[in-house]
């Protein structure tokens, strides 16, 4: 609402109006710091095993597991996320998949991580549809946000790109940025997100290096007007994973996570 003031001519008063209203700021609205010690908050996270049986879709070598510590624990307030040259049931290692138990619609989504580096190793920062779920299909339809993607046989290259029904990476047409990022592996960087009605903007640190806007060719195009849930996992293998081998010796292999921040206007 603007502000009411007053002004005098010639001995009448009339009222003023001004609608300097102040700009929309992003406010937190969602957070895990990680100032705990043990499995990740269950308040906050739930694990994602669904697509064990499938191999996800991408011919994964890992089963994902649920609240076990050598794959997700928190500590020195840091949440690791851990694969583990182990076989477990039908796979060659075990690993984590969270997913926040909220959803949300647009705004600024961050995330501080270490990433693994071994050959073989693929870990991401992404988000999926609200409600979604492995056994639903309609991927990529449905529309998947890659905030971070890296796999671990090209160290350092980071990935973001935006998936629907007509940009998706079977047909080559995926909305992709990628940057090099100098101690991916041995350093903490901020993964950001910026998601509005109009555009997905990806950044490392405060580096922008990748914006898909919305052309308003319809949902075939932009499936990003809807909440999305957060996932952060650590996959071994798998279609892009694996395409220079795996380097079985050099595991277990850790993506460390400092926070999650989610904002909003």
């Amino acid at each position: 609402m603007g502000k009411i003031g007053f002004l005098a001519i010639s001995g009448l008063l009339i009222s003023v109006v001004s609608c300097n209203s102040p700009k929309e700021e992003y406010q937190l609205v969602w957070q895990d710091e990680f100032d705990y010690t043990g499995l990740p908050d269950s308040t906050k996270w739930d694990y994602d095993q669904e697509g064990n049986p499938h191999g996800w879709g991408n011919n994964e070598s890992q089963f994902y597991t649920k609240a076990l510590k050598e794959n997700a624990w928190v500590k020195d307030g840091k949440l690791h996320i851990t694969a583990v040259n182990e076989p477990y049931e039908d796979k060659e290692f075990t690993s984590a998949r969270l997913m926040s138990k909220t959803d949300w619609k647009y705004g600024k989504i961050e995330v501080r991580a270490r990433l693994p580096k071994a050959r073989g190793t693929w870990s991401a920062i992404w988000m999926m549809p609200g409600g979604w779920t492995f056994s639903d299909g309609n991927w990529p339809d449905v529309g998947e946000i890659d905030i971070m993607e890296h796999v671990g046989y090209d160290l350092g290259v980071v990935h973001a790109s935006a998936h629907s029904k007509d940009y998706q990476w079977q047909k080559g047409t995926q909305q992709t940025g990628t940057i090099d990022v100098q101690g991916v592996d041995t350093e903490f960087h901020n993964y950001k997100l910026e998601w509005s009605a109009d555009t997905l903007k990806t950044f490392v640190d405060d580096q922008q290096y990748f914006t898909y806007a919305n052309e308003g060719l319809g949902v075939d195009k932009w499936p990003y007007n809807k909440p999305f849930y957060l996932i952060m996992n650590v996959a071994v293998g798998g279609e892009w994973g694996s395409v220079e081998g795996i380097d079985y010796i050099a595991f277990p292999q850790t993506m460390e996570v400092d926070y999650v921040r989610v904002y909003q206007k």
